[in-house]
């Protein structure tokens, strides 16, 4: 099949997906709705009305939407070359290492197996944690020891070094998303087709900014970390934050500073964020349009199909907690702040105007 042939069928799958995606007043039509609407419009059937705990049902709900998304992604990989098809796994091993997050916080707080496999995503086998052993493992180090014998070695040998070296959670946890991050980058410079990683290149790439800007916030200032610990946890993008532009920024002793320093259209996106959460929703809601300008107008079909991933991973996330919210009866006020339709405050700030 020709390049463009290629493409093109990609794209009319892409196409016919895409009208599945939110838009514009959407959420706030869903707000609206009751539970059992809820599940008609959504698709979920009668789970939101079965028996059990809130929790639960939660819980049942989060698998559903799961589920939703990685046999979408899989109709989408099918038809891609290696490359291609390694890129938007690589992407999607971010679930994968959801639950390897939560196999290590169990085994870091000594919780029972069954808890622990209670909160682990069905994943396919393509990015599934497949070995029973680790469930019977003791620790977080044997664990990461166990896994580098599989497809994870590089990231489980760094994360066990690191863990062994610090023994703290939070450094552990970012030694994976650190790696993670670093594995999508390296997929980008694969493809073959310079259209394709062009288009990916800035798709990626907006999506490494995002996280190295939260990472350095809250790793230089929250976590109090010097430079050269904040600048090991950050990833150089293919895009804006380069290697010697994060230098830079983590030189800086002020978080306005740092925000001042950044190029546009980071700067004059993030000048008057308040707080770390509104940080976060900025940039995410940044990354959207980004995704949305490469479904709309880009021509590479691994491009599109990995755009309208991103978008329709955000809008499950959003759906999901809606539901969430309805299911635990959390008040509006905090639901509206989760879904985006209120200002992010701080938590102090949120009880003074309440």
């Amino acid at each position: 099949m020709s390049s463009a042939a290629h493409d093109a069928y990609l794209n009319t799958r892409v196409a016919g997906k895409a009208t599945q995606l939110l838009r514009a007043g959407d959420i706030e039509r869903l707000v609206q709705l009751g539970l059992p609407e809820l599940g008609q419009e959504l698709g979920l059937g009668t789970i939101l009305e079965e028996p059990g705990s809130a929790r639960t049902r939660s819980r049942a709900v989060e698998q559903a939407l799961m589920q939703v998304l990685l046999e979408e992604l899989t109709v989408l990989i099918r038809p891609m070359d290696p490359a291609e098809r390694s890129l938007v796994v690589a992407w999607a091993r971010q679930f994968a290492l959801f639950n390897l997050k939560t196999l290590l916080r169990g085994k870091i707080r000594q919780l029972d197996p069954q808890e622990i496999r209670e909160n682990l995503y069905d994943l396919p086998p393509r990015l599934r944690l497949s070995s029973e052993d680790l469930f019977r493992v003791e620790n977080a180090v044997e664990l990461l020891r166990l896994l580098e014998t599989g497809p994870l070695s590089l990231l489980a040998r760094q994360a066990r070094e690191i863990y062994e070296k610090r023994q703290e959670a939070f450094a552990l946890e970012a030694a994976i998303d650190q790696r993670y991050y670093a594995d999508v980058v390296r997929q980008v410079a694969r493809l073959e087709d310079s259209t394709a990683q062009r288009q990916v290149r800035l798709l990626v790439g907006t999506l490494v900014d995002r996280a190295n800007v939260q990472w350095l916030i809250r790793f230089r200032f929250g976590y109090q970390l010097s430079p050269s610990e904040t600048f090991y946890q950050l990833v150089p993008s293919p895009h804006l934050l380069h290697r010697e532009r994060l230098l830079e920024l983590v030189g800086l002793d002020d978080q306005l500073k740092v925000i001042a320093a950044l190029p546009e259209p980071l700067r004059g996106l993030l000048a008057d964020a308040g707080n770390l959460m509104e940080i976060q929703r900025r940039l995410g809601r940044h990354l959207s349009t980004v995704a949305w300008s490469a479904l709309r107008g880009g021509q590479s079909g691994v491009g599109r199909a990995l755009a309208y991933l991103i978008l329709r991973e955000a809008d499950l996330r959003l759906v999901f907690s809606l539901l969430q919210g309805r299911l635990l009866g959390l008040p509006e006020p905090y639901v509206d702040l989760a879904l985006g339709l209120s200002p992010a405050i701080c938590v102090h700030q949120w009880r003074e105007a309440a």
